[in-house]
């Protein structure tokens, strides 16, 4: 059985009159889709630009990582281990372990 990532994330776009550069998590989306296809190339992994502030991982029809839950990001081994258990038919579980995001004071 294929598995199927999908992953919502933010991305922010040129405001009209105020120049803020492109920011968001596109790089972040971009590395795991790199990781996962690495480890398991018959995965199919799509990203999509959602809501502000979004990393959001849904594994065959499964949220399995949430951003807007947990306020950080997913450890990619735990990743992983959810597309080895949707590969293997077993049940997969929702991520709750995050790593906080990059803060500069």
């Amino acid at each position: 059985m294929g598995v199927i990532i999908k992953v919502e994330y933010w991305y922010r776009h040129l405001i009209s009159t105020h120049f803020l550069p492109p920011a968001g998590y596109g790089p972040r989306y971009e590395e795991l889709a790199r990781v996962v296809q690495s480890e398991f190339p018959d995965a199919e992994v799509s990203g999509f630009v959602g809501r502000k502030g979004s990393f959001e991982i849904v594994i065959n029809g499964q949220l399995v990582f949430s951003k807007l839950k947990t306020s950080g990001f997913p450890y990619e081994e735990d990743v992983l281990n959810m597309i080895q258990c949707a590969q293997d038919g077993k049940p997969v579980e929702e991520v709750t372990r995050s790593r906080m995001p990059c803060v500069i004071m």
